[in-house]
């Protein structure tokens, strides 16, 4: 299990290309990768699950195409909207 915190903030295009490239390479070599983004273009891209984590509470955990194309809480609505949660 490989933990990533923000791997790619205040990266360039390409830096930000690679370490996308060697998390997928990772995972296809059974690895499972825990990573924290607020990045949702790279969410999207990288994970097959997301959980919301809002105030310390597990807000929603659900399989990454849904929780773009439905989401189930107002909170996750809200954070793929661009709205500040507070």
């Amino acid at each position: 299990m490989l933990f990533l915190d923000e791997p790619t903030a205040s990266l360039d295009p390409y830096a930000t290309g690679a370490i996308e490239d060697t998390v997928r390479s990772i995972t296809r070599l059974g690895v499972k990768v825990v990573m924290s983004t607020h990045d949702l273009g790279q969410a999207k891209r990288l994970a097959g699950d997301i959980v919301l984590l809002h105030r310390g509470r597990l807000i929603e955990h659900t399989p990454a195409d849904e929780f773009f194309a439905m989401p189930r809480t107002s909170e996750a609505r809200k954070f793929i909207a661009g709205e500040l949660l507070v």
